[in-house]
């Protein structure tokens, strides 16, 4: 474990946690000084016996007569008015404060409402602020320490975390999402299943009672097994009225594109989105019709999208950006070409997104946003899809499947190592290890059956 001390610290000893096991989490004390008065930093490596990891303020104060109060910022409220709330004088409120926001820890004009506060205190009327702990992010806290004198050093307690695989099923009595949370997922993992199943299902229509589905998704726990944030899904599956299947996250190492993969190696994924908007009304289809500005007939090569200025536009796949510039009547334009002849392009944009010419972008990017620009009467979309650089019509094109990985022999042979690491996730007699981005681990879930 290595240590930061500012020279002339007080010792590690005597914060009185001498005893703490600090092996498992990022502990560093950073020096009071000023930024313009900073003083150098030393590395310190202490071996000290180890009892149990430092995770909170309540680790470091483990006194008889600690009392802990909490609280969380309101809209317009200061953290020196919180922590004068919790039961801190004006002068331990403001030493404790200025520890943190000298060592640049936080900056209080940029704090926002809901950030949660924990103040230890100490003392016969338990008015002596001992600890300040500040939770501004998931696996981290930051806490402002008294140490002998009445002095405050800042403290950085970043929980060394694991992914551990989770694994929920459930019957839909009302909707996935509330079968999903009562089963302990999160939002974030609601939203992936259904964007893994958007090309196959109305989560409107197509959804049932009696239905079910299965889930298994990474969490990311401290050393203690609580969670600190979740991850992603590795395997999604529904069996409904309307559809049975099941799809596995895969990343084939020829393109390095996630994506999620039924047992056949066939992606969810298709080719091409029909819509790449969401939330908008079509206001005009593609064919013959009497243009708008020019008043004669013409062919309107695309599909337009009636949608608020600002609406974001993405890409309908995976591809290259031809061009993303001002093209003449279509105002703010972006051209995309994909695989297999085909071309998207996108129209009136207000703004472009953050891709260039010559970029790759990944479908579902974000490239554009609606707008008017051009010859346009309002707020739309104009979308249009060629092929070999003739229009069709979009919504009615049979556009290819997604990615099949049966074509490429040595992929689909990696998929199904991976598909048989996944179904095997959790049997009793497995030696299971999976391989995600934070590196192997072994698995402890229930086994999750193959797809069906």
């Amino acid at each position: 474990m290595n240590i930061e001390l500012s020279r002339g610290m007080a010792s590690f000893a005597l914060l009185g946690v001498a005893s703490a096991a600090v092996s498992l989490s990022t502990f560093y004390f950073i020096g009071q000084a000023r930024k313009a008065e900073a003083q150098p930093v030393v590395q310190v490596s202490l071996a000290v016996p180890l009892a149990t990891t430092l995770l909170s303020a309540d680790d470091m104060d483990t006194g008889p007569a600690i009392v802990a109060r909490d609280g969380k910022l309101k809209s317009r409220e200061t953290l020196t008015e919180l922590v004068q709330q919790l039961g801190a004088s004006p002068a331990d409120a403001s030493r404790a404060l200025r520890a943190v926001y000298d060592a640049e820890l936080i900056d209080p004009r940029r704090v926002r409402p809901g950030l949660e506060i924990k103040a230890n205190f100490s003392g016969p009327d338990e008015a002596q602020l001992t600890s300040l702990s500040i939770s501004n992010e998931a696996g981290r806290q930051i806490l402002s320490k008294r140490v002998t004198g009445g002095d405050f050093i800042p403290v950085v307690l970043s929980a060394q975390t694991r992914p551990v695989a989770r694994r929920i099923s459930a019957t839909i009595d009302t909707s996935i999402y509330e079968a999903a949370l009562a089963q302990g997922a999160r939002d974030q993992q609601v939203v992936d299943f259904a964007r893994i199943f958007g090309y196959d299902l109305d989560f409107q229509r197509d959804i049932h009672p009696g239905d079910s589905f299965e889930m298994v998704y990474e969490e990311m726990v401290d050393e203690r097994g609580n969670r600190v944030r979740t991850g992603e899904v590795l395997y999604a599956a529904i069996n409904g009225k309307s559809l049975k299947k099941g799809y596995y996250q895969f990343t084939p190492s020829d393109d390095g594109v996630m994506d999620y993969f039924d047992k056949n190696g066939e992606a969810a994924t298709k080719f091409l989105m029909k819509t790449p908007i969401n939330g908008a009304r079509l206001s005009s289809s593609f064919g013959y019709r009497r243009h708008p500005i020019s008043g004669y007939n013409k062919l309107h090569k695309g599909t337009d999208f009636a949608a608020p200025t600002g609406t974001p536009v993405y890409a309908a796949g995976h591809g290259t950006i031809e061009r993303a510039n001002r093209y003449g009547g279509y105002g703010n334009y972006v051209r995309i070409r994909h695989a297999n002849g085909y071309s998207t392009a996108y129209a009136h944009l207000s703004r472009f997104g953050k891709y260039k010419t010559g970029q790759r972008v990944r479908q579902g990017d974000i490239i554009g946003y609606v707008g008017s620009t051009g010859a346009s009467t309002g707020p739309h979309l104009h979308y249009e899809v060629l092929v070999r650089g003739k229009p069709v019509n979009a919504m009615t094109l049979d556009l290819p499947t997604g990615r099949k990985l049966a074509d490429t022999p040595e992929i689909m042979e990696d998929f199904l190592q991976r598909r048989g690491e996944i179904d095997a996730l959790g049997m009793p007699q497995a030696e299971v290890e999976l391989v995600s981005d934070q590196g192997s681990y072994p698995v402890d879930t229930v086994a999750v059956p193959p797809a069906p």
